[in-house]
């Protein structure tokens, strides 16, 4: 009966979705007000609904309602309740319920704004984010169903061909009936973990946070808004976004470095970077995204960069979901594949359209003057972003490629990603250190190095005492070079505004630091996050750089040595979990 009501709601859902985008096109044609107001209101709806779908799928998971093949799929009597739960986006077709009732609640929270200014927005963003919300409920509703039972009859439980159970809401075959298994299979105990908790509910925010400003964009677009007004709206959006999504990397890597092995935080999956691609074009945007505010250039390239934002977040959800990739983190394989190639096909192909259509309109109103200003170094960075997605990028997809075109599956390992990022990233750190110190419009090398010198020779200093006290590994200490480059540029930047505004206000030293960072928190959280990343960077080059690996096979009572260390293998330790009856 549960089951029944949740995936019955879902499928009201998706056609009050699709009934949601029928209404906000047509009012926008008929210049209706109420078919609009009709449309966001249907939107409103979503999430109400699918969050009562997404309630009894989670009763089903904590009551052990086995006969619900997702429900025996990743949960188990065994399994704690808080396991149980996140099961909810463990498995294919929960995580899609999952993706769907955040995508509606963020969908729901941006139509709540006021629109007085904005009003021909409107129903173009209700058109793109409802369409998205239909798309992955589609998935649910045709696909990929949570709420499908097992089966069974007289000679056991109903099976296809292949011997493969058929799950379905209703008996596959006459006189067949509901089939309960008297135990589930188990979440993989790779998810076991607390990172299950947070780590893919952060990833999928970043996503479905990044659809909002992709929606802005392409209602900018089909209305002829080539102002920076979009851009204005979305700021906070795009910023929340990039955060989730950054936190979802790195607590990723922070799982990773508990279940796939000692010492290891990311090892190139596919997966992985399939996540990372649209970081890198998310990251790229918010920096250009300030050069068309305080300029008025980039305009055709921050169009660009949202729409391949949204784009690859589809494109890292197709490949995770459609089981195209080998992967640790991949769904096992799927029919949703060809629906995933189509949806993202259709996308990009409107979106691109939308953008050739309007490029004339999209121009910049000034030129770069100065090679050396900040909008240029700006437009460096974003090019050195866009050129470690493309290594990326086909570092993904030559496999497949390669499978099509010569039968035969060729792995691109760690070791190509490395050698081929390694020197973009590096000039990424090189223009953290050298854009801040930069002027908007026009900047010299004299003006450069008057103002970089003194952390430069301080971030030599340091490299010197590294190479006689460390290490005299050339790539490392070039990495500890840039580091400590970056991190003297920005303490110097806090330093040398708030003594200014000491002066000048006759304010003490934490009550000038303190208004100086609210009155341009975009600015100096900036600076935070260069900070953050550079100790991001020192780990990076630790790991990458001075890690040591050995292999070996003891016995009990032998031991093994390891860089001045020794293991000794002194016996199996045995847990046994009352509570449950079971011996680990």
């Amino acid at each position: 009966m549960i089951a029944d009501f949740g995936y019955g709601v879902l499928v009201i859902a998706f056609l009050v979705a699709l009934y949601s985008v029928g209404a906000a096109i047509y009012g926008e044609r008929t210049k209706s007000a109420n078919w609009v107001e009709s449309a966001r209101r249907s939107m409103l709806l979503l999430w109400p609904l699918i969050s009562l779908s997404a309630a009894s799928l989670i009763y089903l998971l904590i009551t052990n309602h086995f006969e619900v093949s997702f429900v025996d799929e990743v949960t188990s009597r065994e399994m704690p309740t808080y396991l149980k739960i996140t099961a909810w986006w463990g498995g294919q077709s929960g995580s899609l319920v999952f993706w769907s009732w955040l995508m509606a609640a963020f969908a729901s929270l941006v139509t709540l704004r006021k629109w007085d200014r904005d009003r021909e927005f409107l129903p173009w963003v209700i058109v793109v984010t409802s369409i998205t919300t239909a798309f992955f409920l589609g998935l649910v509703v045709f696909y990929q169903n949570p709420f499908a039972f097992y089966w069974g009859n007289a000679s056991g439980i109903v099976v296809d061909k292949l011997g493969n159970p058929i799950t379905s809401m209703f008996a596959p075959v006459a006189g067949a009936s509901i089939y309960t298994p008297q135990d589930g299979n188990g979440l993989n105990p790779l998810l076991r973990h607390p990172g299950m908790i947070i780590h893919p509910p952060m990833l999928y925010l970043g996503f479905v946070s990044f659809v909002i400003p992709f929606a802005f964009a392409i209602a900018a677009l089909i209305t002829g808004r080539t102002d920076d007004r979009w851009i204005r709206i979305t700021r906070r959006w795009t910023l929340w976004a990039w955060l989730f999504l950054s936190c979802g990397l790195v607590l990723g890597g922070r799982w990773a470095y508990d279940v796939l092995g000692w010492g290891g935080f990311w090892g190139w999956d596919p997966v992985e970077i399939a996540a990372l691609m649209p970081w890198l074009t998310g990251t790229a945007f918010l920096h250009s995204v300030m050069i068309q505010e305080k300029r008025g250039l980039l305009k055709q390239w921050n169009m660009l960069l949202i729409i391949l934002t949204y784009s690859l977040i589809i494109f890292g959800t197709f490949l995770t979901r459609s089981g195209v990739l080998s992967s640790v983190h991949a769904f096992a394989e799927s029919a949703i594949g060809p629906a995933y190639f189509a949806f993202i096909g259709i996308t990009l192909v409107v979106s691109i359209a939308l953008l050739i259509y309007r490029w004339p309109d999209l121009r910049g109103e000034t030129e770069m003057k100065s090679m050396l200003s900040r909008e240029a170094l700006f437009l460096l960075n974003n090019l050195l972003f866009i050129s470690v997605l493309v290594v990326c990028f086909w570092g993904v997809v030559f496999p497949l490629i390669s499978q099509i075109v010569t039968g035969q599956t060729v792995t691109v390992g760690p070791p190509f990603y490395q050698t081929a990022v390694a020197p973009l990233f590096a000039g990424l750190m090189l223009l953290m250190g050298v854009a801040p110190l930069s002027a908007w419009g026009h900047s010299s090398i004299k003006t450069l190095g008057r103002a970089i010198w003194k952390s430069a020779v301080a971030a030599l200093v340091i490299t010197v005492i590294l190479f006689f006290t460390y290490t005299n590994n050339a790539i490392a200490l070039t990495g500890f070079f840039l580091v400590a480059l970056v991190l003297f540029v920005t303490v110097q930047e806090f330093w040398r505004a708030t003594f200014a505004r000491m002066r000048a206000q006759n304010e003490n030293f934490f009550a000038a630091f303190w208004r100086l960072v609210g009155r341009d928190r975009r600015r100096y959280g900036g600076y935070v996050i260069h900070i953050s990343m550079m100790l991001m960077a020192i780990g990076i080059l630790g790991i990458n750089d001075f890690q040591t690996q050995t292999q070996g096979t003891i016995s009990v009572g032998q031991s093994l040595s390891l860089s001045g260390y020794t293991i000794q293998y002194k016996d199996i330790a045995s847990w046994n979990d009352n509570s449950a009856g079971v011996d680990y």
